[in-house]
C-alpha cells in the first residue's frame, strides 16, 4: 500500500477540514498537514485564544466525528517548508488542480510515496505551489460545473491514489 500524505492549504471552512480528517482516517493516510490559514483542531501548545480554539475545534469535530483524534495531524504556517521536507524524504509532491500542465487523475501513475496538496476552492492553489509540485493532477469533469467541493475532490483523488492502478 502507498504511503500517502495530504496537505490542506489555505482552506477557510472548519467543516471541510473535519471532513478531510474523516477521509484521511478512512483511507489510512500516513499524515495530514494543515498549512497556511487552514483551521486546525486543538493541539499541544496551542497559542490561540482559548475561546477561539474551542469554537474552531467544535466545528472541525462536528464533521470529523472523532477522526481529529485518530489522524496524525501537523500544523505549519509555511507550506514550502513542509514540501521541501517531504521531498527530501522521497515523496512525490502532487497538486490537485486544473491546469494546462495537469494529468488526468486516472492516467496518473503514482509512486509508493506521494503527497497530495489541496487548496482554496475558488482561487485554487497558488502558482508558487504549482511550480514546486512534481506533478499536477485533475479530476475529469463531465457536467456543467468546473469543479467539486474540495473535500469531494480530495476524497476522489485520495481513493484513486490509494486503490487505483
Amino acid at each position: 500500500m502507498r504511503k500517502i500524505i495530504l496537505i490542506a492549504h489555505n482552506l477557510r471552512s472548519a467543516h471541510n477540514v473535519g471532513s478531510l480528517l474523516r477521509t484521511a482516517d478512512g483511507l489510512g493516510l500516513e499524515k495530514i498537514y494543515l498549512t497556511g490559514y487552514t483551521p486546525y483542531p486543538e493541539i499541544d501548545g496551542d497559542k490561540r485564544l482559548p475561546h477561539m480554539t474551542k469554537k474552531i475545534h467544535s466545528k472541525i469535530s462536528k464533521t470529523a466525528l472523532g477522526a481529529e483524534k485518530a489522524v496524525n495531524i501537523e500544523r505549519y504556517e509555511d507550506i514550502f517548508g513542509v514540501i521541501k521536507e517531504l521531498s527530501q524524504k522521497g515523496y512525490l509532491i502532487c497538486a490537485l488542480e486544473q491546469s494546462e500542465k495537469s494529468i488526468k487523475l486516472p492516467e496518473f501513475n503514482a509512486p509508493q510515496k506521494v503527497v497530495l496538496i489541496v487548496g482554496r476552492e475558488v482561487e485554487g492553489l497558488e502558482p508558487g505551489i504549482l511550480r514546486v509540485a512534481n506533478a499536477i493532477v485533475e479530476i475529469p469533469m463531465s457536467g456543467q460545473k468546473e469543479s467539486f467541493n474540495v473535500t469531494v475532490a480530495a476524497a476522489i483523488a485520495l481513493y484513486q491514489l490509494s486503490y487505483g492502478l
